[in-house]
């Protein structure tokens, strides 16, 4: 056909149409996607899984008006292989979106992708990600558990080892395996290990949750022979844990469950697993604690066992064991991993004459050796956080840990050691053995922490602000290992309930702590006793009388809220309500007539105690006091849950109980005129966080509390319990210079005064190291424990202003308020002198699911600049200490030529800017 002039412009409309088209999507992308909150999955076990992208653009204002999702089950082809659509869905939901599909089947993987509408134009099909299901029914194990073919004995066993030789026939197209042990484990495939992580299966209720992990392992094997290994240690399931001889928890066992699942490319399947053809031995790995450490002996290693040709004709067959599959779970956290490496900064020679490697830096892990030396030459690393005042090596405060780990070489060329199965909490190490001199190169200090990945970032222009919120980030990578613990160093290492919900706000901001915490709520929810209490462990190796602490259990109410609030995580609320209601509900059964006053508490923990105090000042806070004050709060928690879950009945019936809490508040512990019975900081901080005053009392009882910690001369005297609202109580009731003065508070007690002397962490007490070099008392005195490290919260949401709505539908930073406080003066002209840097600018940034939050303000002569980015698909409120608007301007324009803003009001004498999606730079006059 003749191309006519008509027929032309057609198709270069069309063109011209479709490139339009073309370059309006470019401007919207699918940046992200995730399964379940990670990225390509493997092992979830979750029937609908939850989808959640994140999405991308250079336009401002953009929110998200429709999706539509797409699952294949094979090979990545959506043309004709779709198992499910969602068709376009009119939404704005991007966050854990569920699979609402056909039944997903066991150990099989899937393909999805995803695409959006939004009120600036649409984007492209994002790229393909992928998960893969876990085995669902527990008919899907075929593997048996087995045992050491050898008899164990003592409490310091060797860790077994097993092997097993097996063919495969055709050339593979994929393969995963599912491993789990009572201990911990650790595989190779054909020489090679199996996953990048440590410590696996990780630390659970045991007997009633025991996670397996998924591993591809494609690429490990080969057609014909291969050959799988695995080493065992006792770990958390049978080693010492806590006091006294508190060993095998869990049973005295220990045991490997083992399960390959081979795909041919054939489409044949084959399924591998420990049965009774698998052999074991002992090897060099002569013990392992945690504790403790681990000892290895090289010379009874076996050269080449993890290869097919190895001999094991002499190695003895194992025991199948018959201990069911119906605790295995598969993992959702992230997975401990090796994250920063060190080398020694420095070589000591210690007035004792000892040998000890500084690192620099307090951190968890272990140190790897690569070393040359004879035959039968042993090397002791011992661990230390810190020196004592003379110069020497100090472990006082590990008391009964011994935290070292012990290397007997083989002789055969250069070695490499590092243990597998414990880690240690540490700057420096003492090195014993070498009788030559030490050479730095042979030492590597290796931290692990569970792989979360970092959300945020805060840093000013004072160089001692940013010490602490370096010690922060390190105190928490140093105590999240697959749980939350109290200390990485001495013999305790658990996972203490009040320091995480003190903490839970700061974790949030610096990583990624939603699956982390999600997993530790469930193991929670399964050791809490049946009348409600919550253990003061989690998970619990203390015994059912260690439980029902105020400010520790009230942890089962707190962290799912908070989860909530900073995740939009309302499954977490679901699953965990019948907990919160327990622990509610077992309090009140202690109470009388609303008032509980019974029962052993931990009080406002390792408050201030002056050391001489003949005055009766000691900020001493009556612990059913603070039990009241927790009880009102878990109460009103619940029922904010209540009203998001829509549990009408309890909303009605627990409102009615918290109105009787505060009143038995008042009746016990206030005057008439407002007055406390306990005069403490952290009396009058709990009574106003949580409104346990009528409103006409609060302002005489900040003033109260204002007044107070002036007569300790601008110092906090606030415990874990106390310290983590203390500046939020002041900023809130307008005493936000005396919060900034205790910020920058240098001398003891004081968030400042550990860097002084040193700290790399966060301390356990304000002055675990005292000014003459000497210590706090070595029974409770770690140099790496979070705890104070919950300023960082305030730091986040008030120094930089970074905060999520709390109206439902709106958490997790779908509706984002941005309120920055850079008016900063120091009241106490004592602090005043010894600040060398006043606080002249701040940026902090948080990834959320919605992408990347940035507040950036800085000083400028007469005016502030302010740099905010607000992601896509959410909306933010800016609330700005400003009287007029004539104040701002946005790139140069004025508040009138603002095309961007939605609204602009006045709010608490504030200006409130409501903006949209995107960068901004505005300057302000002062």
């Amino acid at each position: 056909m003749k191309p006519t002039f008509t027929n032309y412009f057609i198709a270069l409309f069309i063109f011209s149409l479709s490139s339009f088209t073309l370059a309006f999507s470019q401007g919207i992308k699918i940046e992200k996607t995730l399964v379940e909150n990670r990225l390509n999955p493997l092992g979830i076990d979750n029937p609908n899984p939850t989808f959640t992208w994140l999405i991308s653009s250079t336009k401002r204002n953009v929110l998200q008006t429709h999706y539509e999702i797409q699952v294949s089950d094979l090979d990545r082809q959506f043309s004709n292989n779709i198992i499910w659509e969602s068709g376009k869905v009119e939404s704005e939901k991007s966050v854990k979106v569920k699979y609402d599909g056909p039944e997903l089947s066991s150990k099989s993987k899937y393909y999805f992708r995803v695409r959006v509408w939004t009120n600036q134009g649409s984007s492209n099909w994002s790229a393909i990600s992928f998960w893969q299901m876990g085995l669902l029914n527990e008919s899907d194990w075929k593997a048996q558990w087995i045992s050491p073919g050898y008899e164990e004995s003592g409490n310091k066993r060797p860790s077994p080892y097993f092997r097993k030789v097996f063919n495969l026939p055709k050339k593979i197209k994929s393969a995963t395996a599912f491993i789990t042990s009572h201990g911990l484990y650790e595989a190779q495939v054909n020489g090679e290990r199996v996953g990048d992580a440590y410590f696996t299966p990780g630390w659970t209720s045991y007997n009633k949750r025991l996670q397996y992990q998924t591993y591809d392992i494609t690429s490990l094997l080969k057609k014909g022979e291969n050959a799988i290994v695995t080493v065992l240690g006792s770990g958390w399931y049978r080693g010492h844990l806590a006091w006294n001889d508190n060993n095998n928890i869990y049973g005295s066992d220990i045991a490997l469950l083992l399960q390959i699942e081979v795909e041919y490319e054939d489409g044949s399947h084959e399924t591998i697993g420990t049965d009774n053809s698998w052999k074991s031995n002992k090897g060099a790995i002569l013990s392992s604690s945690i504790y403790d450490g681990e000892k290895i002996d090289a010379r009874k290693s076996f050269p080449g066992w993890t290869e097919t040709q190895f001999d094991d004709t002499k190695w003895m067959p194992v025991k199948t064991v018959d201990f069911g599959y119906k605790n295995l779970i598969a993992t959702y956290n992230e997975p401990i991993r090796k994250q920063e490496y060190l080398k020694p900064v420095k070589l000591i020679t210690t007035p004792k004459g000892e040998k000890v490697l500084d690192f620099g830096q307090n951190l968890v892990g272990f140190v790897e050796v690569n070393i040359k030396g004879k035959k039968k030459l042993k090397i002791t690393l011992e661990h230390a956080e810190v020196l004592d005042k003379a110069g020497n090596f100090y472990t006082t405060n590990l008391r009964a840990a011994k935290q070292e780990n012990t290397y007997i070489l083989n002789g055969d060329g250069e070695e490499h050691f590092e243990p597998h199965f414990t880690w240690q909490g540490f700057r420096y190490v003492k090195v014993k053995g070498l009788q030559e001199d030490i050479d730095l190169d042979d030492f590597t200090a290796v931290a692990l922490y569970s792989d979360m990945s970092k959300t945020g970032s805060f840093s000013t222009n004072n160089e001692r602000i940013n010490q602490l919120q370096h010690n922060i980030q390190w105190g928490q990578k140093g105590n999240f290992l697959d749980v939350p613990t109290d200390c990485p160093q001495r013999d305790e290492r658990l996972g203490w309930t009040g320091d995480a919900q003190v903490f839970f706000r700061t974790a949030a901001y610096n990583m990624h702590v939603d699956n982390f915490f999600t997993k530790w709520m469930k193991d929670l929810t399964a050791d809490q006793l049946p009348n409600g209490a919550v253990p003061h462990v989690i998970p619990n190796v203390l015994g059912e009388g260690a439980a029902g602490s105020a400010g520790w259990a009230d942890v089962s109410t707190i962290i799912p809220w908070e989860m909530y609030l900073l995740y939009g995580n309302k499954e977490v609320l679901q699953t965990q309500y019948p907990s919160m209601k327990a622990w509610v509900n077992y309090m009140s059964s202690k109470s009388q007539h609303s008032l509980w006053n019974t029962g052993s508490h931990f009080g406002d923990w390792l408050f201030y105690r002056p050391d001489d105090d003949t005055d009766g000042r000691s900020a001493l806070t009556d612990k059913y006091l603070i039990a009241q004050c927790f009880y009102a709060y878990s109460t009103q928690l619940l029922i904010n849950t209540a009203k998001v879950l829509e549990i009408k009945e309890d909303v009605q019936d627990y409102s009615e109980l918290l109105k009787n809490i505060k009143a038995a508040f008042q009746k016990e512990y206030v005057t008439p005129n407002g007055r406390l019975v306990s005069s403490s900081q952290t009396a009058y901080v709990l009574t106003l966080q949580f409104d346990m005053l009528p409103e006409e009392l609060r302002e005489q009882a900040a003033q109260r509390l204002a007044e107070n910690i002036q007569q300790y001369d601008y110092h906090l005297t606030t415990g874990f319990l106390g310290t983590p609202y203390l500046c939020h109580v002041l900023s809130r009731f307008g005493y936000h210079d005396l919060a900034y003065t205790l910020l920058m508070q240098p001398s003891y007690p004081s968030w400042l005064y550990p860097i002084s002397q040193g700290a790399t962490t966060i301390w356990e007490r304000w002055d675990g190291q005292k000014p003459d070099g000497s210590f706090q008392n070595p029974g409770m005195n770690s140099f790496n424990h979070y705890a104070y490290g919950a300023i960082g919260d305030w730091m986040y949401r008030t120094l930089a202003g970074i905060k999520s709505s709390e109206i439902p539908g709106e958490t997790g930073y779908k509706a984002i308020l941005i309120k920055p406080h850079w008016n900063n003066k120091v009241l106490s002209e004592k602090v005043a002198s010894s600040v060398n840097q006043a606080l002249e600018e701040v940026d902090a940034s948080l990834e959320t699911y919605y992408g990347t939050i940035q507040s950036h303000w800085k000083k400028e002569n007469d005016h502030v600049s302010l740099e905010l980015n607000i992601p896509a698909n959410t909306t933010a409120k800016v609330i700005l200490p400003l009287t007029s608007m004539d104040q701002i301007t946005e790139t140069g324009k004025g508040v009138e030529e603002m095309d961007f803003l939605h609204k602009i009001h006045q709010e608490d004498g504030h200006i409130a800017l409501e903006i949209g999606s995107g960068f901004y730079v505005f300057s302000i006059a002062q």
